[in-house]
C-alpha cells in the first residue's frame, strides 16, 4: 500500500513558554495514538514547536486503511427464524444493524446467527482532521480561552492551519480552521505568508523565513550560544534547565548577547540578583573561576539586530532598576534584626486554626530543641533557630524574591551575628526540598528540618486534612518522606511514634483529633512503599518488616535490606513457606497456651531431636547479633535453618496424640518462629 508524509501545523498567537515543550509532546502523541487506533501508523515522528506554532511531522503514513473481512454474531439461530424459515423480527434487526439484507444471514458454528462483512478502508484524508481535532481537545491545557465571537476554545487564539498529505492539501476543519498549506514567518523579520507544498519542505521553508522550528534545535543552538558569550567575558555561564527550556519556548530565531550591570551591585546577596534576572527578565547570569558573580548578563534576543548595542543597552537599561529593587530591599532589610521581626509574625496567619506563623514558630523552636537534644546536639542553639526560622518571611525582600525565603534568613542571620549554625538552618530547614535534594548538614538545621515538618504533619492530620491520591495542597506527602530521609541516610534512630508524641504534646490552640497520632504513623510509615519501590525492592519485603509494628525508620531501613539480601537466597522461599506453615499451625492451637520451653526427653524423631539442636545453637549465635541489630547476619545464619526444618515437616507429625508431645513440638516450632520474628515476618514473603 502506497504511503506518503503527513504535516500538521497550527499557528496561533504566543503560547505559554513555560507549557510550549509538553503541550508539543501531547499534541504529537495524541495523532500518533489516533493513527494508531485507525490502523494508520506511520514509521517516523518528529515534532515541532515554537512560540506561535505546534507541528508534526509523520513519515509513510499510508493513504488509505486497509480492507477487512469481519464476522458479526447475532442473537441465537433458533429465535431468528420461525418454523416456515422465514426470518423473524430478530433477524431483521440484526440484518438492519449490520447494514447487509437478511438473506446474507448465516447460522455459525456456535448456534447463533452470523454475518460476514467485507468492510472497506477508508481514506487517511477523511479521518486526519477528526483524528487532530481529538488529539487538540485532550492536550493538557488546565483553562482554556475563547476570542472574539468564535465559540471555539484553545490555549490561544488560533490563526492558520495546515494539513498536508504527501502534496495534497487535507481538506477538514479543526478549531474552526479550514486547513490549507500557507504558514507564517519570523513576526519582523518575515511577516509575510509561506506556502508549504510538502512536508519534507516543511523546516527550510521556515528557516528561509526566520523561524528555527525545531524546540530541540533551537534549544541547543541557545546553550551553545549561552556557553560561547559567557566565555567572551571571561567567565562561565550558569545554564538552569527550566530557563533554558523557557528561554527556548520565548525564541523563534535566538541570538544570545551579552551586557552589564554595575559592579555597586555585587554587594548584595548573589541568588537575589540572579533571581532578579532569572524570574524577571529570564537573563542567564556569568561566574568566575571562583564561582562568583560576575557583573554580566547574557540574555536571548528574538531578532537578528542589524546593532546588536542596541538591543544590549535596552536590556541593561531594564535590569537596572530591578537590582536596584534588590539591593534597596537588601540594605534596607539589613537595618532590622531578624529578632525584631518575630512579633510580625503574630499577624501571620499559618493555617485557618492552628494558629500564626508566629505560634508555628515556637512549637519549631520547642520540639527542635528536644531533638536536638536526643540527637547530642546544642538545645539552646535549636530553640534559637526555630525562633527566628520564619522570621525572613516578613522581610522586603522575600516579599518581592519569594525563592530567596530562608536564603535571605541566613544573610540577615550573619548579618546580626547569630551562630554559624543558626544562620545554616535558616536554609536548611527547607531541606530536602524535593526528591533528591541534599539533608541538612548541621545538627541545628536537622533538628529544625524535622521540627517543621512534624509540627505541619500533626497539626494537619489533627485538623483531618489528610492527602488522598490526587489531594495534597499542603505537600504532606513530601513532607513525610523529608522526615524518612533525614532519619534514615543521617542515620538518626529516633523513633517516629516518640517524635509524633513529642509534637503533639506541644502547645496547639485546638484539640487535636485523638486518633492523629495513629492515622499520621500509619501514613508516614506507608510512604516506604514508593521508596522501596524506587529501590526495586518487591513489596513484600517490606510488608514482612513492617508486620513487626517497628516504628524507628532507621530500624525499618536495616530490616528491609536484611530480608532483602535474604529474600534472594535459594532458601528463603523454602523457609517463608515454612513460617507460613508454623504460622498457622500455631494460631489453630492458640487457645492452647504453648510454650517456649523445650524437653529434650520429649524429642523422638531424629529430624525433630536435629531441628531443636539447630534452633538452639541458632539462638545463642544470634544473641548478640540482635543486640547489635546486625539484621544481615542474623538472615544469612537463619537461612542455614532450611535443611533442619524441611526434614522436620517430611518426618515429623507435629499433632502427635501424645499431648505432651504434641505439646513440646509446638514449642519448638514456635521458638523457631520467634527466631525470625526477631527481624521480620518472613512467611509473607511467599509468592507462590
Amino acid at each position: 500500500m502506497s504511503t506518503r508524509d503527513f504535516l500538521v501545523e497550527l499557528g496561533t498567537e504566543e503560547l505559554p513558554p513555560k507549557a510550549l515543550k509538553k503541550l508539543s509532546e501531547a499534541f504529537a502523541q495524541g495523532i500518533e495514538l489516533g493513527l494508531a487506533d485507525a490502523n494508520l501508523s506511520g514509521s517516523k515522528t518528529e515534532i515541532f514547536a515554537a512560540p506561535r506554532r505546534l507541528a508534526v511531522r509523520i513519515s509513510d503514513v499510508p493513504e488509505k486503511q486497509e480492507d477487512k473481512d469481519e464476522v458479526v454474531y447475532g442473537p441465537p439461530a433458533k429465535i431468528g427464524f420461525d418454523e416456515d424459515g422465514k426470518p423473524t423480527k430478530a433477524a431483521e434487526g440484526f440484518a438492519k444493524r449490520s447494514g447487509v439484507d437478511v438473506s446474507e444471514i448465516k447460522t455459525g458454528d456456535n448456534g447463533k446467527l452470523m454475518i460476514e462483512l467485507s468492510i472497506k478502508g477508508q481514506q487517511t484524508t477523511e479521518l486526519l482532521a477528526a483524528i487532530v481535532q481529538n488529539s487538540l481537545d485532550k492536550l493538557p491545557i488546565p483553562k482554556r480561552m475563547r476570542w472574539g465571537a468564535s465559540r471555539t476554545e484553545f490555549v490561544r487564539p488560533v490563526h492558520w492551519l495546515i494539513m498536508l498529505l504527501g502534496d495534497k492539501v487535507v481538506e477538514g476543519n479543526v478549531l474552526g480552521l479550514n486547513a490549507g498549506n500557507t504558514s507564517k514567518g519570523h513576526r519582523f523579520h518575515a511577516p509575510e505568508t509561506i506556502e508549504i507544498n510538502s512536508p519534507a519542505e516543511y523546516e527550510e521553508k521556515l528557516r528561509q523565513a526566520y523561524v528555527m522550528a525545531s524546540f530541540a534545535e533551537r534549544q541547543d543552538l541557545i546553550n551553545e550560544q549561552v556557553i560561547a558569550e559567557g566565555k567572551k567575558l571571561g567567565g562561565q555561564a550558569v545554564i538552569d534547565d527550566d530557563l533554558l527550556n523557557e528561554v527556548t519556548a520565548l525564541n523563534e530565531w535566538p541570538v544570545a548577547l551579552a551586557g552589564k550591570f554595575e559592579e555597586s551591585f555585587l554587594d548584595v546577596a548573589s541568588e537575589a540578583l540572579i533571581s532578579s534576572m532569572k524570574e524577571h527578565q529570564k537573563y542567564f547570569h556569568v561566574v568566575d573561576s571562583n564561582d562568583q558573580l560576575m557583573p554580566n548578563f547574557i540574555t536571548v534576543a528574538n531578532i537578528e539586530s542589524k546593532d546588536p548595542s542596541q538591543v544590549i543597552e535596552g536590556n541593561e537599561k531594564v535590569i537596572r532598576p530591578r537590582l536596584a529593587d534588590a539591593a534597596f530591599f537588601w540594605n534596607t532589610d539589613k537595618k532590622n534584626p531578624l529578632e525584631s521581626r518575630f512579633e510580625k509574625l503574630s499577624s501571620v496567619v499559618w493555617v485557618n486554626k492552628l494558629g500564626t506563623v508566629a505560634d508555628k514558630s515556637q512549637r519549631i523552636a520547642t520540639l527542635a530543641a528536644k531533638i536536638a537534644d536526643a540527637t547530642g546536639g546544642d538545645k539552646a542553639l535549636a530553640e534559637r533557630a526555630g525562633k527566628l526560622c520564619k522570621t525572613d518571611l516578613v522581610t522586603q525582600m522575600v516579599y518581592e524574591f519569594p525563592d530567596m525565603q530562608g536564603i535571605a534568613g541566613r544573610y540577615y542571620a550573619e548579618n546580626d551575628g547569630e551562630a554559624a549554625d543558626v544562620c545554616a538552618a535558616m536554609v536548611e530547614q527547607y531541606m530536602p526540598a524535593y526528591a533528591g535534594d541534599q539533608l541538612p548538614e548541621t545538627t541545628t538545621g536537622t533538628a529544625i528540618a524535622l521540627a517543621d515538618r512534624l509540627d505541619s504533619l500533626v497539626g494537619l492530620f489533627g485538623l483531618g486534612q489528610i492527602p488522598t491520591g490526587t489531594k495534597d495542597p499542603f505537600a504532606l506527602r513530601r513532607a513525610s518522606l523529608g522526615v524518612l530521609r533525614i532519619l534514615v541516610e543521617k542515620k538518626i534512630d529516633l523513633d517516629l511514634s516518640e517524635l509524633i508524641d513529642w509534637a503533639i504534646d506541644n502547645s496547639w490552640p485546638i484539640e487535636l483529633k485523638p486518633e492523629t497520632k495513629s492515622v499520621l504513623t500509619e501514613y508516614m510509615l506507608d510512604r516506604f512503599s514508593a521508596w522501596y519501590q524506587d529501590e526495586n525492592i518487591p513489596a513484600e519485603v517490606f510488608q514482612a518488616v513492617r508486620a513487626r509494628g517497628v516504628t524507628k525508620p532507621l530500624d525499618i531501613n536495616s530490616r528491609v535490606h536484611a530480608v532483602f539480601g535474604f529474600y534472594k537466597l535459594d532458601a528463603a522461599q523454602a523457609l517463608a513457606a515454612a513460617n507460613k506453615r508454623v504460622s498457622n499451625i500455631l494460631a489453630k492451637q492458640a487457645g492452647e497456651g504453648i510454650g517456649n520451653s523445650i524437653n529434650s526427653a520429649l524429642l523422638q524423631e531424629d529430624a525433630e531431636k536435629l531441628l531443636a539442636e539447630k534452633v538452639s545453637n541458632v539462638a545463642s549465635e544470634l544473641e548478640s547479633v540482635f543486640e547489635a541489630a546486625n539484621y544481615t547476619v542474623a538472615m544469612e545464619t537463619l537461612a542455614q535453618l532450611r535443611e533442619p526444618v524441611d526434614q522436620f515437616f517430611d518426618q515429623v507429625m507435629v499433632m502427635a496424640d501424645d499431648q505432651a508431645v504434641r505439646e513440646n513440638r509446638l514449642a519448638l516450632l514456635s521458638n523457631l518462629r520467634n527466631l525470625f520474628l526477631e527481624v521480620a515476618d518472613i512467611s509473607l514473603l511467599q509468592t507462590s
